[in-house]
Protein backbone atom coordinates (compact mmCIF):
# COMPACT_ATOMS: atom_id res chain seq x y z
CA UNK A 1 0.00 0.00 0.00
CA UNK A 2 1.10 3.68 -0.89
CA UNK A 3 2.36 5.79 1.84
CA UNK A 4 -0.53 8.23 1.34
CA UNK A 5 -2.75 5.26 1.79
CA UNK A 6 -1.21 4.82 4.47
CA UNK A 7 -1.23 8.30 6.01
CA UNK A 8 -4.75 8.12 5.15
CA UNK A 9 -5.57 5.35 7.32
CA UNK A 10 -3.34 6.41 10.24
CA UNK A 11 -5.24 9.87 10.19
CA UNK A 12 -9.07 8.25 9.67
CA UNK A 13 -8.15 5.54 12.82
CA UNK A 14 -6.32 7.71 15.09
CA UNK A 15 -7.02 11.45 14.82
CA UNK A 16 -10.42 11.85 13.16
CA UNK A 17 -12.65 9.31 14.66
CA UNK A 18 -13.93 11.03 17.62
CA UNK A 19 -14.09 14.55 15.80
CA UNK A 20 -16.29 12.75 13.05
CA UNK A 21 -18.17 11.44 15.46
CA UNK A 22 -18.63 14.97 17.31
CA UNK A 23 -19.52 16.24 14.35
CA UNK A 24 -22.50 13.82 13.72
CA UNK A 25 -23.37 13.59 16.78
CA UNK A 26 -23.74 17.48 16.58
CA UNK A 27 -26.19 17.10 13.10
CA UNK A 28 -28.53 14.68 14.50
CA UNK A 29 -29.31 16.25 17.20
CA UNK A 30 -31.35 18.80 14.16
CA UNK A 31 -32.81 16.00 12.93
CA UNK A 32 -36.33 14.87 14.22
CA UNK A 33 -37.32 11.46 14.76
CA UNK A 34 -39.95 9.61 15.51
CA UNK A 35 -40.21 6.17 17.08
CA UNK A 36 -43.31 3.45 16.01
CA UNK A 37 -43.49 0.11 17.28
CA UNK A 38 -41.12 0.41 20.29
CA UNK A 39 -43.21 -1.36 22.90
CA UNK A 40 -43.41 -4.74 21.65
CA UNK A 41 -39.65 -4.75 20.85
CA UNK A 42 -38.80 -3.44 24.26
CA UNK A 43 -41.46 -6.11 26.04
CA UNK A 44 -39.68 -8.86 24.46
CA UNK A 45 -36.24 -7.89 25.80
CA UNK A 46 -37.46 -6.87 29.23
CA UNK A 47 -38.65 -10.75 29.05
CA UNK A 48 -35.29 -11.89 28.51
CA UNK A 49 -35.71 -12.41 25.05
CA UNK A 50 -32.56 -11.97 22.20
CA UNK A 51 -33.46 -9.12 19.11
CA UNK A 52 -31.68 -9.33 15.30
CA UNK A 53 -32.84 -5.63 14.16
CA UNK A 54 -32.74 -5.76 10.37
CA UNK A 55 -32.16 -3.77 7.81
CA UNK A 56 -31.50 -2.68 3.98
CA UNK A 57 -28.31 -1.01 3.77
CA UNK A 58 -29.31 1.53 2.12
CA UNK A 59 -31.36 3.33 4.97
CA UNK A 60 -28.88 2.12 8.04
CA UNK A 61 -27.52 5.95 8.26
CA UNK A 62 -31.33 6.68 10.17
CA UNK A 63 -30.36 3.85 13.10
CA UNK A 64 -26.91 4.56 14.14
CA UNK A 65 -27.65 6.16 17.34
CA UNK A 66 -30.10 3.70 18.52
CA UNK A 67 -27.72 2.12 21.57
CA UNK A 68 -27.51 5.95 23.03
CA UNK A 69 -31.30 6.59 22.64
CA UNK A 70 -32.66 2.93 23.96
CA UNK A 71 -29.03 2.29 26.16
CA UNK A 72 -28.83 -0.63 23.94
CA UNK A 73 -25.47 -2.11 23.27
CA UNK A 74 -26.05 -4.47 20.17
CA UNK A 75 -23.86 -6.23 18.27
CA UNK A 76 -23.59 -5.46 14.26
CA UNK A 77 -20.97 -7.14 11.71
CA UNK A 78 -18.66 -4.35 10.00
CA UNK A 79 -15.97 -5.69 6.88
CA UNK A 80 -12.52 -6.59 7.55
CA UNK A 81 -11.54 -4.05 5.00
CA UNK A 82 -9.41 -0.82 5.82
CA UNK A 83 -12.69 1.48 5.98
CA UNK A 84 -14.23 -1.01 8.06
CA UNK A 85 -11.65 -0.24 10.66
CA UNK A 86 -12.77 3.13 10.88
CA UNK A 87 -16.16 2.69 10.72
CA UNK A 88 -15.69 0.40 13.44
CA UNK A 89 -13.92 2.67 15.24
CA UNK A 90 -16.65 5.90 14.73
CA UNK A 91 -20.13 2.97 15.86
CA UNK A 92 -17.96 1.91 19.04
CA UNK A 93 -17.86 5.46 20.64
CA UNK A 94 -21.90 5.56 19.82
CA UNK A 95 -22.65 2.12 21.51
CA UNK A 96 -22.30 -0.34 19.25
CA UNK A 97 -20.22 -3.50 19.30
CA UNK A 98 -18.27 -4.18 16.15
CA UNK A 99 -17.26 -7.58 15.09
CA UNK A 100 -15.24 -7.66 12.55
CA UNK A 101 -16.18 -9.80 9.29
CA UNK A 102 -18.76 -9.93 6.12
CA UNK A 103 -20.27 -12.41 3.85
CA UNK A 104 -16.78 -12.76 1.31
CA UNK A 105 -14.21 -12.18 4.52
CA UNK A 106 -13.73 -13.79 8.13
CA UNK A 107 -17.74 -14.84 7.91
CA UNK A 108 -17.60 -17.93 9.64
CA UNK A 109 -15.28 -16.05 12.50
CA UNK A 110 -17.61 -13.14 12.57
CA UNK A 111 -20.62 -15.01 12.50
CA UNK A 112 -19.77 -17.05 15.60
CA UNK A 113 -18.53 -14.14 17.70
CA UNK A 114 -21.54 -12.51 16.45
CA UNK A 115 -24.25 -15.28 17.93
CA UNK A 116 -22.21 -15.33 21.14
CA UNK A 117 -22.61 -11.54 21.72
CA UNK A 118 -26.31 -11.74 20.62
CA UNK A 119 -26.54 -14.51 23.33
CA UNK A 120 -24.96 -12.27 25.97
CA UNK A 121 -26.38 -9.31 25.02
CA UNK A 122 -29.33 -9.82 23.79
CA UNK A 123 -29.53 -7.57 21.01
CA UNK A 124 -27.91 -6.93 17.54
CA UNK A 125 -28.57 -5.07 14.27
CA UNK A 126 -27.69 -6.92 11.09
CA UNK A 127 -27.01 -5.28 7.43
CA UNK A 128 -29.02 -7.41 5.54
CA UNK A 129 -27.55 -6.78 1.93
CA UNK A 130 -24.15 -5.67 2.89
CA UNK A 131 -21.24 -4.79 2.51
CA UNK A 132 -21.69 -5.19 -1.55
CA UNK A 133 -24.92 -6.35 -2.18
CA UNK A 134 -26.83 -6.83 -4.45
CA UNK A 135 -29.38 -4.33 -3.09
CA UNK A 136 -32.59 -5.34 -1.45
CA UNK A 137 -32.08 -9.26 -1.63
CA UNK A 138 -31.50 -10.48 2.33
CA UNK A 139 -28.34 -13.39 2.48
CA UNK A 140 -28.80 -16.22 4.75
CA UNK A 141 -26.89 -14.88 7.38
CA UNK A 142 -29.42 -13.20 8.77
CA UNK A 143 -31.24 -16.45 9.36
CA UNK A 144 -28.27 -18.33 10.47
CA UNK A 145 -28.02 -15.59 13.10
CA UNK A 146 -30.87 -15.63 14.58
CA UNK A 147 -31.15 -19.22 14.78
CA UNK A 148 -27.73 -19.43 16.61
CA UNK A 149 -28.55 -17.13 18.73
CA UNK A 150 -32.46 -18.11 19.69
CA UNK A 151 -33.28 -14.51 18.77
CA UNK A 152 -35.93 -13.27 16.88
CA UNK A 153 -35.95 -10.99 13.62
CA UNK A 154 -37.58 -7.69 13.84
CA UNK A 155 -37.08 -5.07 10.67
CA UNK A 156 -35.99 -1.82 11.39
CA UNK A 157 -37.34 0.50 8.86
CA UNK A 158 -35.66 3.88 8.45
CA UNK A 159 -37.25 6.55 6.07
CA UNK A 160 -36.48 10.17 5.33
CA UNK A 161 -38.40 12.85 4.39
CA UNK A 162 -35.82 14.65 2.75
CA UNK A 163 -32.68 13.44 1.90
CA UNK A 164 -29.38 12.90 -0.65
CA UNK A 165 -28.96 9.84 -2.26
CA UNK A 166 -25.58 8.76 -3.21
CA UNK A 167 -24.40 7.47 -6.68
CA UNK A 168 -23.70 3.91 -4.85
CA UNK A 169 -24.20 0.47 -5.72
CA UNK A 170 -27.08 0.43 -2.83
CA UNK A 171 -28.04 4.63 -3.56
CA UNK A 172 -27.27 5.04 -0.24
CA UNK A 173 -29.42 7.43 1.91
CA UNK A 174 -28.35 10.44 3.94
CA UNK A 175 -30.92 12.95 5.67
CA UNK A 176 -30.63 16.67 5.40
CA UNK A 177 -30.31 18.52 8.24
CA UNK A 178 -33.53 19.75 10.21
CA UNK A 179 -35.02 16.63 8.32
CA UNK A 180 -37.88 14.53 9.96
CA UNK A 181 -36.95 10.81 10.71
CA UNK A 182 -39.51 8.30 10.80
CA UNK A 183 -37.95 4.86 12.38
CA UNK A 184 -40.66 2.10 12.69
CA UNK A 185 -39.76 -1.40 13.99
CA UNK A 186 -41.90 -3.92 12.43
CA UNK A 187 -43.38 -7.11 12.87
CA UNK A 188 -41.28 -9.74 14.62
CA UNK A 189 -40.57 -13.14 13.19
CA UNK A 190 -39.22 -16.18 15.53
CA UNK A 191 -37.10 -18.24 12.84
CA UNK A 192 -39.59 -21.67 12.42
CA UNK A 193 -38.21 -25.31 13.09
CA UNK A 194 -35.79 -25.72 9.18
CA UNK A 195 -35.19 -28.78 8.09
CA UNK A 196 -34.28 -28.11 4.32
CA UNK A 197 -32.97 -26.03 2.11
CA UNK A 198 -36.88 -25.06 0.35
CA UNK A 199 -38.23 -24.15 3.67
CA UNK A 200 -35.26 -21.96 4.30
CA UNK A 201 -35.33 -19.97 1.10
CA UNK A 202 -39.12 -19.41 2.12
CA UNK A 203 -38.33 -18.17 5.01
CA UNK A 204 -36.11 -15.76 3.93
CA UNK A 205 -37.86 -14.55 0.85
CA UNK A 206 -41.20 -13.98 3.61
CA UNK A 207 -38.81 -11.84 5.33
CA UNK A 208 -36.96 -9.78 2.48
CA UNK A 209 -40.89 -9.34 0.97
CA UNK A 210 -41.69 -8.46 4.43
CA UNK A 211 -38.86 -5.29 4.20
CA UNK A 212 -40.31 -4.23 0.89
CA UNK A 213 -43.37 -3.45 2.09
CA UNK A 214 -42.08 -2.12 5.21
CA UNK A 215 -40.16 0.62 3.90
CA UNK A 216 -42.83 1.32 0.94
CA UNK A 217 -44.88 1.98 4.13
CA UNK A 218 -42.91 3.89 5.52
CA UNK A 219 -41.89 6.29 2.68
CA UNK A 220 -45.92 6.96 2.35
CA UNK A 221 -46.04 8.06 5.99
CA UNK A 222 -44.68 11.84 4.13
CA UNK A 223 -47.57 11.73 1.32
CA UNK A 224 -50.15 12.03 4.42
Amino acid sequence: MSAAKEIKYFLLNNLLTRVIFHVLNIYTKTLRVRFEGTEKLQKHLENGGRVIISSWHQRFFGGFFLPQIFKWSPCIMISQSRDGEFISRVVSHIGWMPVRGSSSRGGKEALRVMIQGVTEHHIGGHIVDGPTGPPCVIKPGLISLARGSGAVICPGIVSYENHWMANSWDRFMIPKPFSRILFRFGPIFPVPDITNDDQFESFRKELEDNLFKEYEAADSYWKK
